[in-house]
């Protein structure tokens, strides 16, 4: 299967510009830490805490916009792990919403990667 060059490029930025969107719709959900009625240090410190997974994906993303292989795989990865953390504390809904995107990043990523290798 052959793939173009611009074809390349754009999943190359089409992965690389759904990271950013799903890790800003991840610090959504740090939002409820203004609820709560913590001290200034401690609502610092629980945002924090919130905002590890988009952290995480951040960092992943700024490794994988050199090494596309490490998104191919860290992405599903994180996946997997937040599925096997949140098994059945939620509905289904929830693992598609938070675990698919991951999912569908690795492939992403994992396609950029092969198709880059093979094309040179």
């Amino acid at each position: 299967m052959e793939i173009r060059l611009s074809h390349l490029k754009l999943i190359r930025w089409f992965a690389r510009i759904l990271t950013l969107l799903f890790a800003a719709f991840l610090c959504i959900f740090a939002g409820d830490v203004f609820e709560e009625k913590y001290s200034f240090w401690m609502t610092i410190f629980a945002l924090f805490m919130h905002l590890i997974p988009a952290i995480a994906i951040l960092v992943i993303l700024w490794i994988s916009w050199r090494y596309e292989w490490v998104g191919g795989v860290f992405y599903p990865l994180l996946g997997g792990i937040y599925v096997w953390w949140a098994w059945d504390r939620f509905p289904v809904s929830v693992y598609f919403l938070i675990a698919g995107p991951l999912f569908l990043l690795g492939g992403l990523y994992f396609i950029s990667w092969h198709f880059r290798r093979k094309n040179g």
